[in-house]
């Protein structure tokens, strides 16, 4: 059984406590809030338990995106069009498309314990860099649903960031990565309430960023970059990780991403 059909059946011994499980029993409702505070950390199952590194993946990922959403002063259209996105790519069930929602909407409540919940999220992931990496990917993407990154947006990220002990310089690695994608995707830099632009297609610039190599890197270092990332975004390695099985197209995504970036650079190279 998925994890979410064990969370809907009421399988409370793989279930996360603390925050996030306090913010996954107000998404669902009053029963299952009751069930959560009952569980102490010594009547959970095994820590790489994987369904429950899922349902932490999950409820993390869309309550710390209400958080960013909501830390420029004001949720934008554009910014709730970017998670019902996220769940359109999820092809989320009608029931875990409006938990999801919930828990965005949590995540914008003033009260939200955002350190709380990554400390716990960092525990439950058992510090797999990976699935960490994913997750700040996913907000970076939030952060850029409205065109662009403000300044208090990207303190928020480095704050995120520095709370899962990820470094500034892996940061900005993954932010130039993610704005390459945007562009050669068709949701590039604008000014905000623009329209999104078209494709463009994928420059060499865009495809060095993407694969997190300068333009003088040499051939092996291209080589190392790309299987490295194929690697890690790899879809079945990220879900067996903890990535929930929604998330797989996300993944399948970056990493096509990733091949067009490597048939780019290897193009101009003539490799």
């Amino acid at each position: 059984m998925s994890w979410w059909g064990k969370v809907v059946g009421g399988a409370f011994g793989f279930m996360v406590g603390g925050p996030l499980g306090a913010l996954l029993g107000a998404a669902l409702g009053h029963n299952l809030d009751k069930g959560l505070k009952g569980l102490d950390r010594e009547e959970e199952l095994d820590p790489g338990d994987r369904e429950r590194v899922q349902t932490a993946f999950f409820t993390a990922t869309f309550s710390v995106m209400g958080h960013v959403a909501k830390v420029d002063g004001q949720v934008s259209a554009d910014e709730i069009a970017l998670a019902q996105s996220v769940m359109d790519e999820m092809a989320l069930a009608p029931n875990l498309r409006q938990t999801a929602m919930r828990l965005f909407t949590e995540g914008k409540s003033p009260n939200f314990p955002l350190d709380d919940v990554l400390d716990q999220f960092k525990r439950e992931c058992h510090r797999r860099n990976t699935l960490l990496q994913m997750f700040v990917e996913i907000q970076i993407q939030a952060a850029y649903a409205d065109g662009q990154i403000d300044s208090i947006e990207e303190e928020l990220l480095l704050h995120i960031c520095d709370r899962l002990g990820i470094s500034k310089f892996i940061y900005h690695r993954l932010e130039q990565m993610i704005a390459a994608q945007r562009g050669f995707n068709g949701g590039g830099r604008r000014q905000r309430g623009a329209p999104p632009t078209q494709p463009q297609g994928l420059s060499l610039k865009d495809a060095y960023a993407i694969l997190n190599i300068p333009p003088d890197a040499n051939d092996g270092d291209v080589k190392k970059a790309y299987r490295r990332l194929l690697s890690q975004h790899h879809p079945d390695k990220l879900v067996a990780k903890g990535l929930p099985e929604e998330m797989m197209k996300m993944a399948t995504r970056k990493t096509h991403d990733i091949r067009k970036a490597y048939e780019k650079v290897k193009e101009s190279r003539k490799l």
